[in-house]
């Protein structure tokens, strides 16, 4: 294995890596379920206790 062809594979890779993480975060945060707890999180700093 040549190193341009190693670095060719671990550039593919990661960049496959970190977008199906990012689309991972993005489908938890965007999920309806979560919707209420994230709408109860925004609204903490107003409310007055």
């Amino acid at each position: 294995m040549s190193y341009d062809l190693a670095a060719r594979f671990a550039q593919t890779s990661g960049l496959l890596y970190f977008v199906g993480l990012f689309a991972g975060a993005l489908l938890y945060a965007l999920w309806p379920r979560h919707q209420g707890r994230f709408d109860a999180a925004a609204r903490l700093p107003l409310d007055e206790e």
